[in-house]
């Protein structure tokens, strides 16, 4: 497998990074779409500077970004491969300024990712990895240290969890866990947490959508990890008209039965 160069896409993350903190910077508005959740004026500027970037550097590749996420299953469907981009994914953490926010760029193949970034434009950090590479994890212009997932599980296990969700389907998860500890962080960073070896299982149980989860469930596998649906089925991509994942798990030990806690 051909995969683009990933420094490239590293640039374009970290330019669209730049765009974000521009924004950051200033008095921003905030918009509400369709579904309620907000938008500023930093997503569509991440939105236009990756959507432009990628047309020039793989002008063969479509891109579906979450600010154009109106492209029709029909059309869709037909694509081998695609970029699937979230412009700026944790826009209430981007509102609150908490800077738990990333930018988030993946490659998918059929229908799974096999290359992603994930740039966190306040800390200048990167995640990023591919099927073939490995995964990464780089400071700025530090050179990258190559990340793995903790495997065996840690004792007590370091649950990932959301800052701005946590619903009854997760305290009933936790509560079935043996010894826990929480590791709270929004955005796509949960799952880097894992990918990294910080937190040994983030239980998503509520709502995201494809961009959501696509770029770091690439640096997740690349790093041995596993990104699946409640049956431990690996996370899947552009399968129907709705852009909406089922509930999934993320982790990097696969000896442990994690459906058992459901």
């Amino acid at each position: 497998m051909t995969l683009p160069d990933i420094q490239q896409i590293n640039q374009i993350a970290r330019e669209a990074g730049k765009a974000i903190l521009n924004v950051y910077a200033q008095d921003f508005e905030v918009q509400e779409k369709a579904d309620s959740s907000p938008l500023t004026q930093a997503d569509m500027a991440s939105h236009r500077l990756i959507e432009a970037a990628l047309k020039q550097f793989t002008p063969d590749i479509p891109v579906l970004s979450e600010e154009s996420a109106k492209i029709p299953y029909a059309e869709r469907r037909q694509w081998n491969r695609y970029w699937l981009i979230d412009p700026l994914d944790g826009t209430r953490e981007f509102v609150k300024r908490n800077g738990e926010f990333t930018v988030n760029i993946a490659l998918i193949d059929k229908d799974g990712p096999v290359l992603g970034v994930v740039h966190v434009p306040v800390t200048g950090i990167t995640y990023f990895g591919d099927v073939e590479a490995g995964a990464f994890r780089q400071e700025g212009n530090s050179p990258p240290e190559q990340i793995h997932v903790t495997r065996p599980c840690a004792s007590p296990m370091r649950v990932a969890g959301s800052r701005s969700h946590a619903g009854d389907s997760l305290v009933r998860f936790l509560q079935k866990l043996p010894a826990h500890e929480m590791v709270s962080m929004g955005s796509s960073l949960k799952l880097c947490l894992v990918a990294e070896g910080k937190a040994d299982i983030y239980p998503r149980l509520g709502p995201t959508s494809e961009w959501d989860t696509a770029a770091a469930q690439a640096v997740v596998e690349a790093a041995g990890g596993q990104v699946t649906d409640t049956d431990l089925q690996r996370l899947r991509y552009n399968q129907k008209e709705s852009l909406l994942n089922p509930y999934f798990l993320v982790f990097g030990d696969s000896s442990i039965d994690w459906k058992a806690y459901l």
